[in-house]
């Protein structure tokens, strides 16, 4: 399928160890910050202070087609939660690119006889994101010895294929694209935070006799909980897993949505909510921006989100931070070359 590098939870050494973080990557043939004539990107996670990191992350290069690309960020939760994402990182790149090759086996004639349609070849992405969605919930559901009643994740992953992206998004991890202004680098978030106070979604949850409501403790935010019981006080509104939920309004329906790239937009950055949680789009986009290499861009958004949440919230818990970066032009941005001597 490509050149794949991925980031497991389980495997990122927690804060103890030496280099107080370490950066754990699978990688086949080779690292993704020496390819050369393939594009450019990185991935890094680093576990915070409230225990195992759950959350993963993936890139894919010729994903699909010759230079296309698949990144994904999975924010797992509850206790078997690091498992679901990590299963999710493992299986869902496969499941999708299965479902799209059969639903372009149904192509009409008039596509066969050379005919091309962008919108037609999107919608087919997006059923297939639908579908492998779908079908890797059930895949969660059947796991023997793996309770997740309580325990699920997000998945946000963006497909680049040449100049188009197809973004799917499940939870409240998030996809900003990078594009160039006059006023400089900017962060365009190309996904919304599914998240309970959305109004359509807080509907939808009690709808299907879900509670929405906020802790006395937390007022600003909202949670789903059982009909009848003060759990499990999910703060999302759509994920992978969260069986307990399933019938009272989360679901496993990504929003899928499509970009067309310019010559403005320079990298996309993928990150679980505890980078959003404390910088913004255009904090992140400008950090990415001004890191010493790509290759170290996703580290320098992770670092620089566990600081912010050092500043900003010293006496809670840091929450696990993991970002991935994929740049989108051939060549380097001036900010990355290194300075002459």
């Amino acid at each position: 399928m490509g050149i794949c590098i991925s980031i497991a939870s389980s495997e990122i050494h927690d804060e103890a160890e030496e280099h107080n973080c370490h950066e754990n990557v699978l990688y086949s043939p080779e690292n993704i910050g020496s390819f050369g004539v393939q594009r450019l990107g990185s991935l890094y996670s680093k576990q915070g202070s409230k225990g195992l990191n759950q959350d993963a992350a993936i890139l894919y290069q010729d994903y699909g087609i010759e230079g296309g690309a698949f990144c994904g960020v999975f924010d797992g939760h509850g206790k078997n939660g690091h498992f679901v994402s990590n299963m999710v990182r493992n299986r869902l790149s496969s499941l999708l690119l299965s479902q799209k090759i059969a639903l372009a086996k149904l192509k009409t004639t008039a596509e066969k006889g050379g005919e091309t349609d962008p919108s037609k070849d999107f919608r087919r992405w997006k059923e297939a994101c639908v579908s492998a969605f779908k079908v890797m919930d059930k895949e969660i559901k059947l796991q023997e010895n793996m309770d997740c009643a309580t325990s699920g994740t997000t998945a946000v992953v963006v497909v680049r294929l040449g100049e188009d992206l197809v973004i799917a998004n499940l939870g409240d991890s998030r996809a900003v694209l990078g594009t160039m202004t006059e006023n400089g680098i900017k962060g365009v978030q190309l996904t919304i935070d599914l998240k309970p106070d959305l109004p359509s979604e807080s509907e939808r949850i009690r709808n299907c006799k879900g509670r929405v409501l906020a802790l006395k403790e937390e007022p600003h935010i909202q949670r789903v909980w059982l009909p009848h019981q003060d759990s499990p006080g999910l703060a999302m509104s759509r994920a992978f897993g969260d069986f307990g939920l399933k019938n009272h309004g989360i679901i496993t329906v990504p929003d899928v949505s499509y970009h067309h790239l310019t010559p403005n937009d320079h990298f996309i950055v993928l990150a679980s909510d505890g980078v959003w949680d404390v910088l913004n789009n255009d904090q992140v986009a400008s950090i990415v921006m001004e890191a010493k290499s790509e290759h170290e861009a996703a580290r320098t958004v992770v670092e620089a989100a566990t600081a912010s949440w050092k500043r900003k919230f010293p006496s809670s818990k840091v929450d696990d931070c993991t970002a991935v970066c994929l740049f989108l032009q051939n060549k380097r941005h001036p900010s990355f070359l290194p300075e002459e001597t």
